[in-house]
C-alpha cells in the first residue's frame, strides 16, 4: 500500500480536509455515479489528480477486503457494497420483500437496450404482445426514459436510462453482449417464413 501523511488522507482540525477525505465526502452521499470532471470541478482540483486519487481509494479498499467498493460505471464514480455482502445487504433492505422483474420485463427491457431509441408499437411488434404496461412499470422503476419523439410517427421513443447502466454495471451501451451468438445460424429462413 502507497505511504500517505495525515495531510493527505484526513481531516485536521481548523484546515480544509485532504483531496481523499473531501470525495470519500462527496462519494458517500451522491445517488448516482459522479463523474471526474463534475468532481474536479467542486473539489478546484486538476481532473488529472482527481482521477489518481480515485484509483488510489479504489485500489486501497480492495486490498483492505472492505464491505463497499469504489467502481466507475456509467461515466462516473460510486460506492458500492462488495458482491460478497450481497446476500446480507440485499436481506437487510428488502427485509423478505421480492422486487424482481417479471419475464415480460426482462424481455422488453432487452428489446429496448438493444434497439433503442424504440417506441412502444415497435417493443411489441419485437415481442408479439402489448407491451404498454410493462413500458409503464420500467418507466417508474427508472430503467427506462423518454427519449424523444419518432419524427414520422410522432411516437414516444424510449431508452435505457444511465440508472439501468448503473444496475448492471457497465459504463456504456457498448459493453452489452452481442446478441449474434444466440440467434440461431438461419435466422434469415426464419424471418421469411414469418413474412
Amino acid at each position: 500500500m502507497q505511504q500517505t501523511s495525515p495531510e493527505d488522507t484526513g481531516v485536521t482540525a481548523g484546515s480544509e480536509p485532504s483531496l481523499r477525505a473531501a470525495l470519500e465526502a462527496i462519494l458517500l452521499i451522491v445517488d448516482e455515479p459522479v463523474a471526474e470532471v463534475t468532481l474536479a470541478q467542486v473539489l478546484e482540483r486538476p481532473s488529472r489528480k482527481i482521477a489518481e486519487a480515485l484509483a488510489g481509494l479504489s485500489a486501497e479498499y480492495t486490498e483492505a477486503g472492505r464491505g463497499f467498493d469504489l467502481r466507475e460505471v456509467a461515466g462516473g464514480w460510486r460506492l458500492y457494497t462488495r458482491a460478497e455482502c450481497a446476500a446480507l445487504v440485499e436481506r437487510f433492505v428488502r427485509d423478505g420483500q421480492q422486487a424482481r422483474l417479471t419475464q415480460a420485463a426482462l424481455e422488453t427491457l432487452a428489446v429496448v437496450a438493444y434497439r433503442q431509441p424504440v417506441s412502444r408499437a415497435r417493443v411489441a411488434a419485437v415481442r408479439g404482445v402489448n407491451s404498454d404496461g410493462v413500458m409503464r412499470t420500467l418507466t417508474a422503476r427508472g430503467l427506462v426514459e423518454e427519449a424523444g419523439t419518432d419524427p414520422e410517427s410522432q411516437a414516444v421513443l424510449y431508452r435505457t436510462s444511465s440508472y439501468f447502466l448503473e444496475r448492471l454495471g457497465l459504463r456504456s451501451l457498448e459493453e452489452l453482449p452481442a446478441l449474434a451468438p444466440f440467434l440461431p445460424d438461419d435466422v434469415e429462413t426464419l424471418e421469411e417464413q414469418q413474412k
